[in-house]
């Protein structure tokens, strides 16, 4: 505290205010606000360690996604039975372009041997090495214990596992011979990998970006830090909590909400400090004591926060209507986020800002000599407001066209998913193996559909699977599963590189396959196109429709490219039910917030609006200018829940300052004056929140890139014309009637 400021407070405590000064009533539970400042503090502080931690809790594979109710989880649990491990699909992909030499087998020969005995490869189920019909190429099939005993291996192990066998398999290699990762294994680990830039590049680019938009808003090289370091601590905070409730599975956490959570924080924390210094800065201008300040921008403040941040709460919590476990935990994982945002910025915040002193806003020190410019007579923003109020109609009508034709482009979104291949922005190791592998090996193969059928039946189900277009047609491609313990046993006995006695080209001897337990067996089949496209997913389609149809069998289709078809059917349903969901909490959350029916209405549907306009943009910027092959079929209600959940805040900022005005100057003039004395907070807030999502761009993921640009565009578009336009120029048209059917729609103008 400077000296400055404590004669400020001397002489406020010991003299009357003077002329045009305001002094607050006493009985403000300040003290109060000083008590959760300090707990939040001391709890954001020690949950910064867990923010490293939060991927230890991850689960990122399909099948941690998908509901007990999903076909091919009740499968999957079906198989389970039959292994005490149960394996992630990988290969080993070696290639020479100009042919694999004598040497190059030998080498490939011995990294079969190596890799047998490393942790985390399910060896048993390691086959012989196969060789591509040009001599090119070579693979060994190398699938990861995913699951031993019921216990699912997580994240950062499978990922160190799948670097040792790749590291392993490169040992001793001659010269000019690759070897890539390939199959589910390799693909899911590079996918894991990606988020590895959480903790790191996406936190140091989006606070970057903060810090150089807090210093443009507030030219002021102190006051930045006190929004930002809040921040941190309501990410420590959130990141605590979501870790203890994910170790004890209350809720998954995937790699996608973690991502989310951070800039969520970041961004979702400097817009509701943005609005509260804003309005502690206009306070300064009437008040002496600085407390006596903040507690007035506080009181004032404090209703557009919590219900903006109620919003985004409940909007986020209809995601636990989904299907999709991923879906069902973001909205909790969100929500939390935005939570503890909300207890660090409304009591940590204005409690050290307002012991901090007036200095923090050095070199522009606000107080009570100067006066804060009356609403709508200086800046860009009365200008602004004065033009709205002159072509108010022609304003609205103009903005909505606009907007119209931005849904132009919606018709060229493609949301029917990507493969594995296509989800990442840049050619991962994994993906050139899976191309490699792809060109030179049956793609179906390692990732067979897994069927669950009664044994009496069996036969049956073998018989009709044969004949379904997109499952293999040579011997030994639908067979009943291969019992790997038996399997190595025999291998052991006759040596690595014999064959088993009675083997055959097709499927192993009765002798070698999995027993019936209650009835049941398990069958697989290989498919004749790579397990992630949107073929297998086709045929698999085809192969429950067939088995349902043999009576008696009882069969269930699961396996990796089940799992898959069923993640984007639930994403479907997900958008279809939650979408409605959601746009009727908001009504709902708004019609309270406003006490009005008509105004919560014209939000709602100009919102939506921008929501349409800003997909159509990106059916355009994704297909023409980023070149994505798609987007994933979860993206439109992801983009939806962000994008009107963030996007209707600063409806509710600007909203709620009009209500305050109309109250004093009527209608037309409450929305030109609210206009102006919000416009350049809303503005620098809008342009914090789109940075910060913008900033997922760096993580190399198509989705997040999307979901980044998406809510991006989309929140600049609500600032920059939704907000500053077409929403006070309706409302100025409409005049009182807006405020329907409150007293305020039947008062004076």
């Amino acid at each position: 505290m400077t000296k400055a400021d404590q004669a400020e407070d001397a002489t406020a405590t010991s003299t009357p205010p003077k002329v045009g000064q305001r002094k607050l009533p006493r009985g403000i539970p300040f003290f109060a606000i000083i008590a959760v400042a300090i707990v939040a503090f001391l709890a954001g502080g020690a949950g910064g360690a867990y923010q490293g931690k939060l991927s230890e809790v991850q689960k990122n594979d399909n099948s941690s996604y998908l509901p007990g109710s999903a076909e091919s989880t009740r499968a999957g649990n079906e198989a389970a039975r039959f292994s005490t491990a149960q394996s992630l699909p990988g290969f080993l992909v070696f290639q020479r372009t100009s042919g694999l030499t004598p040497g190059d087998k030998t080498a490939i020969a011995g990294v079969l041997a190596r890799i047998s005995t490393l942790p985390g490869v399910d060896a048993q189920a390691v086959t012989p090495v196969t060789f591509s019909g040009d001599g090119t190429a070579a693979a060994i099939y190398a699938p990861l214990v995913a699951k031993q005993n019921g216990v699912a291996v997580n994240g950062n192990t499978l990922s160190s596992n799948e670097t040792a066998l790749v590291d392993a398999a490169k040992v001793g290699l001659p010269e000019g011979l690759v070897v890539h990762p390939a199959g589910a294994g390799g693909l899911l680990v590079a996918f894991i990998s990606a988020f590895g830039g959480l903790d790191g590049t996406l936190l140091i680019a989006a606070g970057g970006i903060v810090i150089l938009i807090l210093l443009l808003v507030y030219r002021s090289p102190v006051l930045w830090f006190f929004p930002l370091f809040s921040a941190v601590l309501a990410l420590g905070l959130s990141s605590m909590v979501i870790y203890f409730l994910a170790k004890n599975d209350v809720l998954t956490l995937t790699g996608q909400s973690q991502g989310i959570l951070s800039v969520l924080v970041l961004g979702a924390g400097t817009d509701y400090a943005l609005l509260l210094i804003s309005r502690y800065r206009e306070e300064l201008h009437n008040y002496e004591r600085r407390t006596d300040a903040m507690i007035k921008a506080w009181r004032e403040s404090a209703p557009a926060i919590f219900a903006s941040g109620a919003t985004v709460i409940i909007g986020l919590l209809c995601l636990s209507f989904s299907e999709l476990n991923s879906n069902k935990s973001l909205g909790p994982v969100a929500a939390i986020g935005i939570a503890c945002t909300l207890l660090i910025m409304m009591s940590f915040l204005p409690v050290s800002l307002a012991l901090a002193g007036r200095w923090v806003f050095w070199p522009r020190r606000p107080t009570t000599q100067t006066p804060a410019p009356e609403p709508g007579t200086a800046g860009i923003w009365g200008r602004v407001a004065r033009f709205i109020g002159a072509h108010h109609r022609r304003a609205w009508i103009g903005a909505g066209v606009l907007l119209l034709l931005c849904l132009i482009g919606i018709g060229g979104l493609k949301t029917s998913g990507l493969t594995i291949a296509q989800g990442f922005t840049n050619t991962p190791d994994a993906v050139l193996g899976q191309n490699i592998y792809d060109a030179k090996f049956d793609k179906g193969v390692g990732a067979p559909a897994v069927i669950a059928v009664n044994a009496s039946q069996v036969s049956q189900a073998i018989a009709v699977v044969q004949h379904v277009p997109g499952v293999q047609s040579t011997a030994g491609s639908v067979c009943v599963q291969v019992d790997y313990a038996k399997l190595a046993a025999l291998r052991a006995s006759v040596g690595s590189g014999g064959a088993p006695a009675g083997a055959t080209a097709g499927c192993a001897p009765a002798a070698l396959q999995v027993q019936p337990i209650d009835g049941r067996t398990i069958v697989n089949a290989v498919l004749a196109d790579s397990y992630d496209s949107k073929a297998a997913y086709d045929t698999i389609a085809r192969l429950r429709t067939a088995v349902h149809a043999v009576p008696g069998a009882d069969a269930l289709v699961g396996g990796q490219s089940a799992a898959t078809l069923d993640v984007q059917m639930a994403s479907v349903h997900d958008r279809n039910l939650i979408i409605p969901i959601v746009l009727v909490v908001i009504f709902v959350v708004l019609a309270l917030l406003l006490r009005a029916l008509l105004a919560p209405l014209l939000l709602i549907v100009t919102v939506v609006l921008s929501f349409g306009a800003t997909l159509g943009v990106c059916g355009f910027v994704f297909d023409h200018l980023f070149k994505f092959a798609g987007a994933d079929q979860s993206f439109p209600l992801f983009a939806f829940v962000f994008l009107v959940a963030l996007g209707i805040d600063y409806n509710i900022f600007l909203m709620t300052r009009v209500r305050e005005e109309t109250l004093r100057f009527g209608t037309r003039a409450g929305v030109l004056r609210g206009l102006s004395v919000t416009g350049g907070v809303i503005t620098s807030a809008g342009v914090v929140l789109a940075s910060t999502f913008a900033v997922l761009g760096v993580l190399p993921l198509v989705f997040l890139a999307e979901l980044g640009f998406a809510v991006a565009f989309g929140v600049l578009l609500d600032t920059l014309i939704v907000r500053t336009i077409l929403v006070p120029a309706l409302a100025h048209d409409i005049g009182r009637k807006i405020w329907w059917p409150s007293k305020l729609a039947t008062g004076p103008e």
